[in-house]
């Protein structure tokens, strides 16, 4: 049996087991999730944590020493950054229309009276472009912080560029340093479809059947329009812009889409996201490594999606109407705030917060979902890295097309 396959069935498994104990034997969920459950999502989750920071630093080193031209690195910089923004922006209008369609916040009784959140205030942007560059390189990696170690690991490769064969020893020391990792990831997968269901039980068991029917109507609204997303967004592009079946594409990343929906977090599953991507998407490494962790920091087209709904929801909840310089505002505050607050713990609610209180609504909504969040933030991961992977594979087919038409 196929590892997909495997970690598709425990997820199917877990999610049933997790509902079922819930509704019908919380007190069974709770002894199975301290001693089982949690201790199995958890070993899974150190484990592939464990690897995200050093195949971050190896494979960025790697593919910018690879790609040897800074004017490349920088063409395809200009290229991933681009493809987020606007992809990001078409996400959070998707989301906008169909929240006003379905009109999730006025169906059913919601309690706004003891509506209550505490929202943590976010960075200037220019503190945060400030902070990408690390005063201790060795601190960034300890904390895990991803823009820093990004921004080091490119000084690293482009050093080891300009210094050819002087650095030669180095190159291939982080060369096989890669390898390693590489293998690593793979022995790690071998324990996916435990953990994937450890995880997937842990969250929908404690979540319950009641939280999820209570909000069944906004759940449902963010779920079509992540799906929409990936589909047409996405898909289309992976049509239009690389040229190849999107069919493929969503089969060939499946692996690493199930671990993103039962981990919950894209620098978890970035190790896993890229040895599919290079491995079934056949994207070159020197592109992978830098296209998707840059992706794992500053993409955030399912959180997009979550505030764009979320936004109008709130709004309906608390009879408010937004006009249309205020949905503008949404759109825009969205896309700005998913670059300005990148690596920021906690990160999708702050944007939520910024997005709110820049039209003039209740930040203390967020309270209504926040209750079934965890659920959609699965969801959400899937729909982000899987647009890191589809930036990585058109990127590396407009740069094939490129050195064709100059060998040409």
């Amino acid at each position: 049996m196929k590892l997909s396959t495997k970690i598709i069935i425990a997820l199917i498994i877990g999610a049933v087991v997790g509902v079922l104990l819930n509704t019908f034997s919380p007190g069974t969920f709770t002894t199975l999730d301290k001693y089982l459950f949690t201790p199995l999502g958890q070993i899974f989750l150190n484990l592939i944590k464990m690897l995200v920071v050093p195949i971050v630093f190896f494979s960025i080193v790697l593919g910018v020493a690879d790609l040897g031209d800074p004017k490349k690195l920088g063409r395809i910089g200009g290229k991933t950054i681009g493809y987020f923004l606007i992809t990001t922006t078409i996400a959070i209008t998707i989301a906008i229309i169909l929240a006003f369609i379905i009109k999730p916040g006025t169906v059913g009784t919601f309690d706004t009276a003891n509506a209550s959140f505490e929202a943590q205030e976010a960075p200037p942007v220019g503190e945060t472009l400030l902070n990408m560059i690390p005063t201790n390189p060795v601190l960034a990696m300890t904390e895990g912080n991803m823009l820093q170690i990004i921004v080091f690991s490119i000084f690293i490769g482009f050093g080891i560029t300009m210094l050819g064969n002087k650095a030669k020893g180095l190159y291939n020391i982080i060369d096989q340093g890669n390898e390693l990792m590489m293998y690593l990831v793979n022995l790690v997968m071998k324990f996916a479809p435990y953990g994937t269901f450890g995880l997937i039980a842990t969250a929908v068991g404690s979540q319950g059947w009641g939280a999820i029917k209570a909000m069944g109507l906004y759940m449902s609204v963010v779920v079509l329009a992540l799906f929409v997303h990936a589909i047409l967004t996405y898909g289309g592009s992976i049509a239009l812009l690389a040229k190849r079946n999107p069919i493929e594409f969503f089969k060939g990343f499946a692996p690493a889409m199930t671990v993103g929906f039962s981990t919950s977090s894209s620098n978890a599953t970035l190790p896993i996201a890229m040895n599919v991507a290079q491995k079934n998407l056949r994207v070159p490494e020197s592109i992978s490594s830098f296209v998707q962790p840059l992706g794992a920091t500053i993409n955030m087209d399912g959180t997009a999606i979550m505030q764009g709904v979320a936004t109008v929801f709130i709004a309906q909840v608390y009879g408010v109407d937004l006009s249309f310089s205020a949905l503008i505002t949404v759109v825009v505050t969205a896309v700005l705030a998913s670059i300005g607050t990148a690596g920021v713990p906690g990160v999708g609610l702050i944007m939520l917060a910024m997005v709110l209180s820049a039209v003039g609504l209740p930040v203390e909504g967020i309270a209504l979902i926040i209750g079934i969040d965890r659920l959609l933030d699965m969801i959400r991961t899937s729909v982000n890295i899987t647009g890191d992977a589809a930036c990585a594979v058109i990127v590396a087919e407009s740069e094939a097309r490129r050195a064709e038409k100059a060998g040409a």
